[in-house]
This record gives structure tokens, sequence and C-alpha cells, in this order.
């Protein structure tokens, strides 16, 4: 090793990593459901959360660049409990929002066969449970997807579909066809009145989640503290931009009750290439969007059990759990939490429709999200003042009072999201006898009570230690006396 420094990122690449962490066509759908109100929301989520969560992670990334993310910045703010606590939210938030990327990537290749059985359950059903068991075993081998491999799937299957359905969409309102959706100011200002208006919210906060990501490599930036915030402006403008746009070119074609969650990007693109007689194209976009999924799912199911594996070194679960197999794999959490996301998807069999399904998944995710990133923005200040002399490559411009307005501000969008949360579209029914917040409620409690076991578990096992040590060195001191 010569120790010879490695080449900084450049304002072009760091751009992209940022884009790529967020940007998904695959949440699209959801905020079309809300039409021309969307511009609105997604202007608002970036104010109160986007662009506060850039700030706040690029600062902590860089100030603490090796204290493991979430969980270091957290526990040196407030100890290991809310540590635990913030990894745990973290890590319970994938295996909820799996199910759902896993059922877009169904939708997705039932238009290569059948269109008909993006709305059924069963296969819904078999080919998440396949695809994500398949994925895992692959896992369990140590095989890694290279980064030339990753960029190659972020290009075809995010930003060709995008820009296309764009495309499609600009010529089809250039042309003049008709819209399912009015842009005059009246219909783009918000009913902030009506419930169903405040919970287009909780869709773009999906669609901006995985920010504080690509804020990792702000050390491998060439000039962190001028080129990161222009890296961040570009990319917030990108990611709205293209949000916006491919929304609105799912809501201009597909009437708001036709709109389906799961199958609504292949509707558009189907609608779209129809009218220009270009059907034939449907099936090579298919699989370009395939591609893409498949290729980020791959990378994610690693990641949270590296994340549960260094909270069972720390005691907060078994350590037998944390134990590797030849590969260098946690193999026993990675079989744990396909389960896990196996027990998820039978949830499209608790509520009426594949919509419904989705949202709850969806909603319940974005809670659990918002709930670690609460605790992001609060550690973000605590450490400002607790560690007020060390060097920050990149700082959030403004000092205190820029922190404080930062941090106020996403602290804002999380209570709004979060509370938000609980109210359901209105063209989402639940079964009888259940409403919407009960079963929200439900959802969030049971994922959130095994927190309390596992502090419990390690307080034992630290008593257990403690009292072992004493014995020992009273063992000790008997062996010396007689002596």
């Amino acid at each position: 090793m010569t120790g010879k420094q490695l080449p900084k990122i450049h304002l072009f690449a760091l751009v992209m990593l940022i884009t790529g962490s967020i940007d998904s066509i695959r949440n699209l759908p959801v905020s079309a459901l809300f039409g021309s109100e969307l511009i609105f929301y997604f202007l608002l989520g970036a104010l109160i959360f986007l662009i506060p969560v850039a700030l706040v992670s690029a600062e902590l990334s860089s100030s603490f660049s090796a204290e493991g993310g979430i969980y270091g910045w957290v526990r040196l703010a407030f100890g290991d409990n809310a540590a635990f606590f913030a990894i745990w939210l973290q890590w319970i938030n994938t295996m909820v929002w799996y199910p759902t990327i896993l059922s877009f990537i169904a939708a997705t290749a039932a238009f290569l066969v059948n269109p008909a059985l993006a709305s059924n359950k069963w296969y819904l059903l078999s080919v998440i449970l396949s695809t994500f068991w398949i994925m895992t075993f692959i896992n369990l081998r140590g095989l890694k997807t290279s980064a030339s491999f990753a960029s190659f799937c972020a290009i075809a299957g995010m930003i060709v579909p995008m820009a296309f359905i764009i495309a499609l969409a600009t010529t089809w309102w250039i042309s003049g066809h008709p819209l399912q959706i009015k842009l005059d100011w009246h219909s783009l200002l918000p009913q902030l009145h009506e419930s169903k208006s405040w919970s287009s919210l909780t869709a773009i906060m999906t669609s901006y989640l995985g920010m504080e990501l690509a804020a990792v490599h702000v050390n491998d930036v060439k000039h962190p503290r001028r080129t990161f915030p222009v890296a961040l402006l570009i990319s917030v403008v990108f990611i709205m931009a293209t949000m916006i746009m491919g929304s609105l070119a799912i809501a201009f074609v597909l009437p708001h009750d036709k709109i389906n969650l799961v199958e609504g990007v292949m509707q558009t693109f189907q609608h779209f290439l129809a009218s220009y007689h270009l059907s034939a194209c449907l099936p090579v976009v298919a699989i370009m969007i395939l591609i893409g999924s498949l290729g980020g799912m791959i990378n994610w199911i690693i990641s949270p059990a590296k994340g549960l594996s260094l909270a069972a070194q720390n005691q907060f679960l078994p350590t037998s759990l944390a134990k590797e197999n030849k590969q260098g794999v946690p193999s026993r959490i990675l079989i744990a939490q396909a389960v896990i996301v196996s027990l998820f998807t039978f949830s499209y069999f608790l509520v009426p429709s594949v919509n419904t399904a989705y949202w709850l998944l969806t909603d319940l995710s974005t809670e659990l999200y918002m709930l670690m990133y609460f605790l992001m923005f609060c550690a973000a200040v605590c450490l400002r003042y607790k560690f007020a002399n060390i060097e920050r490559p990149f700082e959030i411009p403004g000092k205190k009072i820029g922190l404080w307005l930062t941090c106020s501000l996403g602290l804002l969008g999380c209570t709004l999201t979060i509370i938000i949360g609980f109210v359901a579209p209105d063209n989402l029914p639940v079964n009888a006898g259940w409403s919407y917040s009960t079963l929200f409620a439900l959802g969030i409690s049971a994922l959130l009570l095994p927190v309390l076991g596992f502090i419990s578990y390690r307080n034992r096992q630290l008593r257990l230690t403690s009292m072992e040590a004493a014995t020992s060195g009273d063992a000790n001191n008997l062996g010396t006396l007689s002596n």
C-alpha cells in the first residue's frame, strides 16, 4: 500500500450519486393519484424535508464520517438505546418497503405476459416471494454486484424510462390531446380543508426518501464547502423536475379512479405507445424497468442485514445472529429478514384491493423512516453544541441560526407526515370492521414494540456480564489472600 490519495468526486458524479439515491420511476403513480395539486406538494416537500435532509446529512457525514452513519450519529448524541432505535427504524422500514418494490417488479413483468395479472393477488404473492428468496440466496453465496453493473441498471431502469415517459407526455400536451387533469391556477392550489388533499404529502415525502445515503460521499468531494451546495441545488431541481413531470405524465392520460399504484407506470406507457402506434416498444420498456429495479434491489438486501449485525455485536440481539457464513455474510439475519418480508407480503390478503395494500405498506414504510429522520434532526442540533470545536468540512450555511432553521423545517416536515400518515385517500377502502387509522396504528405498534424487548435483552446481558466480572474479580481476590 502506497497510501496514494484517491481521486476526488467532481460535480457531475456527485449529482448522479445524489439523484440516483432518490429518483425512482416506481414512485410516480402514487403522486399522480393527486392530480394537479401534486406540484404544490412537491415544492412544499422540498422546502420542509428534501433540502433540510440534504444539508443535515451532509454536515453529519463530513463531520462524523467514522461513526457508522445514523447509528453512530444518534449514539454520539443520545447514547446506545437511542442509536439502536434509529437503526431499528432504518431496518424495519426496508422490511415493509420490499413488498412494494417487488410488487412493482411483478406488475411490470406481467406486461410481458398478461397485464391483467398485475391485479391478481396470488400472482403478486408468488412473484414477490420467489424473487425475494432467490435474491436472498444469491446474497448468501456472497455474490456482489459491481459498481459498473449498478450504474448500468440505474441508467437503463430509471433515467432512460423517466426521460422517455416525460418526452411522451410533453409531446402529448403540445399536440393538444385531451388531459385528465386541469392545469389552471385554481386546480394547482390544494384544497387544504380536504383530508385527501393532505394525504398527498405522504406520497411526496416517500418520493424524497434516501438523500442521506449519498451524503456519505461528502468527504470524497473536491472543495466540499463550495461543490456540495451546488450539487445539492442541481440535484434538488433535477429530482423535483423529473418527479413532477413524470407524475403529471401519468395524471395526463389516466383518469383518477383508473390509476393503479402497482402498474400505473406500465399503464401509462401502454396508453402513450398505443396512441403513437409504438406498442411494439412496450416489452423493451418493461425489460428496461425490470433491469433497473432488480439491480437496485439486490444491493439493498444485504445493507439492512449489516445494520442489524452491528446491533447484535453491541448486545441488542443475540450474538449468534451476527454469525457470518464462509462468504462473510450474516446469513441468519438474511434468512430472518426474508421470513419477515414474506409475512408482510400477506398483507395483500388483509385488504380488499392491491392499491390499498400497496398504499398501506408505503405509508407504514414512510412513517418509520420519518421517525428515524426525526432522531437525525435532533442529533444534528445536539452534536453541533456537543462537539462545537471539531472541524466540519461542510457546515450548514448561516451558523447556528441556519442550523436551527434547517432542523426546524425538517422536524416540521417529519411531524406533518407522521400525523397525515394516519389518513388514507378516500378512494382506498379497508375491510368492513376496520378503519384505516386503526389498521395503521396496529401496524406501527407491532413494528415498534420489539425495540423495548431488545433493549431489555441488552440490559440483562450487561448485568450478567457485570455479575460475571464481579464474581471473577472476587475469586481472584480470594486467591490472592489465600496465597
